[in-house]
């Protein structure tokens, strides 16, 4: 014996699907709109990391996100909004490294521990970032309006956070002795320099950010000179 499979559909479950329809078709330009922001803030940071601010062009920008420009004034309402954007956005990104490191660590540490937890996650970051650093390197080069705003809304807040970790770890006799803005300033510098130097240490050692083996001995390097 065979059952006829019925076609007809009750009112309730006529609205269900027509919600359902309605809820996918929205979720589809939310998606878009997610991955054309993506698409401007990376090709974004690519353009201010090799030209910085001034030298930067919208136009090129969405040449990179291989995008038509006026979608990017459409997301960002000026070039120095989008600039902000991408800051806060690469910043954001490094904080879930560190969450997530701090996660995987027990809830009881030392200062020290801390301080090692930022720091390599920081390392981490600027090996998947690696223009991060020519990005806030353009900024140093000389006073800037946006150099003041990054470090009144996300370094300053860094800094708090990490030298009175710095300063007790030294206390405790686990860190390497010294003023401690200079120690945090040093730290920055120390896992910065592979992805500043990577052509450089590329032509002379070999060096490769591609090469786990490679980042995590260079890691080692300063665990070794910064932590007792």
């Amino acid at each position: 014996m065979r059952f006829a499979i019925s076609t007809h559909m009750s009112k309730s479950d006529t609205k269900a699907a027509a919600t359902t329809r309605r809820a996918g078709s929205r979720r589809r330009p939310q998606k878009r709109a997610i991955e054309t922001r993506r698409a401007i803030l990376d090709a974004a940071l690519s353009e201010f990391a090799e030209r910085g601010f001034e030298g930067a062009s919208v136009r090129r920008i969405g040449e990179r996100a291989s995008l038509e420009y006026t979608l990017i004034t459409y997301h960002f309402k000026n070039k120095a909004a989008l600039w902000r954007a991408v800051a806060t956005e690469a910043f954001a990104q490094m904080g879930a490294i560190w969450q997530a490191a701090a996660e995987a660590q027990p809830q009881q540490q030392s200062a020290a521990d801390a301080v090692r937890l930022e720091v390599k996650a920081f390392l981490q970051f600027t090996v998947e970032h690696r223009e991060f650093h020519h990005f806030m390197l353009q900024e140093n080069h000389a006073p800037s309006p946006r150099l003041r705003w990054i470090v009144r809304n996300i370094l300053s807040k860094a800094r708090e956070r990490i030298v009175p970790k710095i300063r007790q770890a030294q206390a405790d006799g686990d860190m390497l002795a010294g003023d401690p803005d200079l120690i945090y300033y040093m730290l920055i510098g120390m896992v910065s320099v592979p992805s500043s130097l990577q052509g450089e240490m590329r032509a002379t050692m070999k060096f490769s950010l591609d090469n786990p083996a490679a980042v995590a001995e260079y890691w080692r390097v300063i665990e070794r000179s910064v932590f007792r």
